[in-house]
C-alpha cells in the first residue's frame, strides 16, 4: 500500500514491517465482518434465529476491531487504509463463494475465514514483539484470544472434534 512506504523519522521506520501486518490484519478484518454480516441477513432454515444470532455476535466483535487496528497503524506513523479497494488489496482472507442460504455452508465459511483472520493477527503479533510494541501486542493478543473462542464455537456448530483441525 502506497500510505505505507511513506518517509518516516528513524523513530519509525523499524516499525514498517508492522505496520504492514496490521494494514493486512485490518483489511481482513472488514472483509471478515462483512461476510458475517451477510450470513446474518441471508441465513434460512430451522436454527434462523440461533445462526442469526450467532453471526451477529460475530460480525459486531469483527466489527469493534476494526477502529483499533487502524488506530494502531496510526500509532506506528502511517495513515490506515479506508477504502474499500484498499481492504481488498490488503486482505489475506479468501473471498468465499456467495452463499444464500446454506446454513452449514455459511458456519464452515466463517470457521475458514475466522482460521485465515486469526493466522493473520499471529503474524502480527509476532512482528509486535519482535518490534517491542507491547501495547499492540496486548492487543493483538485479545484478538487472537476472541477468535480462539469464535474457532471453538464454530466447530461446535459443526459438530467438529479437535482431529477435524
Amino acid at each position: 500500500m502506497e500510505n505505507l512506504d511513506m518517509e518516516l523519522s528513524n523513530d519509525f521506520k523499524g516499525n514498517t514491517d508492522l505496520a504492514k501486518h496490521l494494514a493486512i490484519c485490518l483489511g481482513s478484518t472488514v472483509l471478515s465482518k462483512f461476510i458475517a454480516h451477510g450470513y446474518h441477513w441471508n441465513v434460512k432454515g430451522i436454527e434462523f434465529s440461533q445462526l442469526h444470532d450467532f453471526f451477529e455476535e460475530i460480525y459486531e466483535d469483527y466489527d469493534s476491531a476494526i477502529d483499533p487496528f487502524a488506530e494502531n497503524v496510526r500509532k506506528l506513523g502511517y495513515d490506515a487504509p479506508y477504502l474499500l479497494t484498499d481492504f481488498v488489496e490488503l486482505s489475506s482472507i479468501p473471498e468465499p463463494t456467495r452463499i444464500t442460504s446454506d446454513a452449514s455452508a455459511m458456519l464452515l465459511s466463517l470457521y475458514e475465514i475466522n482460521n485465515a483472520l486469526h493466522e493473520c493477527i499471529k503474524k502480527a503479533f509476532n512482528v509486535a514483539n519482535n518490534c517491542n510494541e507491547q501495547g499492540i501486542a496486548n492487543f493483538l493478543a485479545e484478538r487472537i484470544d476472541m477468535h480462539q473462542k469464535w474457532a471453538w464455537q464454530l466447530r461446535s456448530s459443526l459438530k467438529m472434534d479437535a482431529s477435524s483441525f
